[in-house]
């Protein structure tokens, strides 16, 4: 695929810029609540920012067919407002201080209320969702959220625990890329997309969010706490096995292994034992392999819109791979 097609990353956001000033005010305007403590943990929650990226792919697809209507905007405002659920529900399951740079909200409110704070959010955006009258859109946001529990649950089960690549692939498709993949869904669905035409822009928000979460899952173990705005080797420290530690299990010599799976199942990691599983990693080409994987990632999803035809919005889904794998943060 010729890389002269795509935009660039100024274009990109240029283009969604009015719509996605759109969402922003809608999310505000869908987080307020009768109670104070909900409006404001969701005020400090949608404060955080975070690169919108999900509400993005929604329009991008949506555009992708001409649609013109409010839908695009109300449903991006829903999948932000599920996606922010989900990460309050994370960071109290993961005990997590800092997220984005800042305090996480339940070191300031506490888990109780944050927890019923999160499932507030969540009944709200398919609150939201159902202004559109449209029962496959609401079947859609329903399978993605059971598909999404269903992966924290097996996630808490898997922690402490030395998992396989099959295992880690099916636990990023759930925690991540299929949110991806819903929101290039429901644009298509909005746009009146063909069955196939859909599942082609299904499969590309799956692979995008694939890449996505191997490169966030690298960045966790190599980048630095100020670019990342959490602690680095946060999943090393939750006891998760990631797509590079596993590439290096593979490989690595019996005293090795021994050395992180004693890292993963006592969550003890300092500077000196992030240090020593950093080069195990480097020795085997482990951060290469994992990187090299979400690059595989993200031509399948470029390649999976290949048969649409060219315009500015195709341009655009072809350069979003490109920025997903290139990130630092």
């Amino acid at each position: 695929m010729s890389t002269n097609a795509a935009i660039n990353g100024k274009e990109f956001f240029e283009m969604l810029r009015e719509d996605l000033s759109a969402i922003e005010r809608e999310f505000g305007r869908d987080t307020v609540s009768g109670v104070e403590g909900i409006t404001e943990i969701g005020e400090y929650l949608r404060g955080g920012g975070g690169k919108r990226i999900r509400p993005a792919l929604l329009l991008l697809s949506a555009k992708l067919f001409d649609y013109r209507g409010r839908g695009a905007v109300r449903l991006g405002a829903v999948v932000e407002i599920i996606h922010t659920a989900t990460l309050v529900h994370d960071d109290i399951i993961d005990e997590a201080e800092i997220r984005r740079g800042r305090p996480a909200a339940n070191t300031q409110w506490g888990n109780s209320k944050c927890v019923l704070a999160g499932d507030w959010l969540y009944m709200q955006a398919f609150k939201v969702a159902l202004q559109e009258r449209n029962f496959r859109v609401l079947d859609t946001l329903i399978d993605l959220t059971q598909q999404m529990v269903e992966g924290e649950l097996l996630q808490i089960e898997k922690q402490g625990k030395l998992i396989s690549l099959d295992e880690y692939f099916d636990l990023i498709f759930r925690k991540t890329a299929c949110l991806f993949s819903v929101c290039m869904r429901m644009g298509a669905i909005l746009g009146g997309a063909t069955a196939e035409q859909e599942e082609n822009l299904a499969q590309y928000g799956r692979d995008l969010g694939m890449a996505f979460q191997i490169v966030d899952d690298v960045l966790d173990l190599t980048a630095s706490e100020d670019v990342l705005g959490k602690p680095v080797a946060s999943d090393l420290r939750e006891g998760k096995v990631t797509m590079a530690v596993i590439h290096s299990l593979e490989r690595c010599t019996v005293p090795e292994r021994r050395l992180i799976a004693n890292v993963v199942q006592e969550r003890a990691v300092d500077e000196d034992t992030h240090g020593k599983v950093l080069d195990i990693l480097n020795r085997y080409g482990s951060i290469e392999a994992a990187h090299d994987c979400a690059l595989r990632y993200a031509e399948l999803a470029r390649n999976a819109i290949c048969n649409f035809p060219d315009s500015e919005i195709k341009r655009a889904l072809l350069w979003a791979p490109e920025f997903v794998v290139a990130r630092d943060k």
